[in-house]
């Protein structure tokens, strides 16, 4: 089974690593991320027989990206206008967010999970997943996050 789930994590990796990248804000840091969570899902694959296995890669990452940052929040950076804001500005934005907030933007918007499978991936009712999809959406569209224009 395990050769078999090595080859089901090759075709998700690029998915993994923009994930972890969008956590981390460093390549390096990103494939180490990776790295440990793809490992854990291995030596841990049978646990949860029939889980997604995209999401539980995803659920181990935050996981691990959370008890690394010891509060579950990075340091905030100074945050650009949205405004036809760059990729870059717009990294920045979503780091700005509280962690669990940007996680699920990442999964709903960037690698199209529905709100049930992410709640499956990060194990939060469905009910906390539309919340803070909601919360975290109005706090970028609102600009709360955007610089004074001078």
């Amino acid at each position: 089974m395990t050769d078999a789930l090595r080859a089901a994590l090759v075709p998700l990796l690029p998915r993994l690593r923009r994930f972890a990248l969008n956590l981390t804000g460093s390549p390096t840091a990103a494939d180490a991320l990776v790295l440990e969570a793809c490992e854990r899902a291995l030596r841990g694959s049978d646990r949860h027989p029939g889980m997604r296995l995209d999401g539980c890669v995803y659920r181990i990452m935050r996981g691990l990206w959370i008890a690394r940052l010891g509060n579950g929040r990075p340091p905030t950076p100074v945050a650009p206008p949205l405004a036809g804001a760059s990729l870059d500005a717009m990294r920045v934005a979503l780091a700005v967010l509280p962690e669990a907030e940007r996680s699920l933007l990442l999964l709903v918007c960037a690698d199209g999970f529905t709100y049930q499978e992410a709640a499956e991936a990060l194990d939060m009712p469905l009910g906390q997943v539309r919340a803070r999809l909601a919360h975290a959406r109005l706090a970028l569209v609102d600009g709360r996050f955007a610089e004074d224009e001078p």
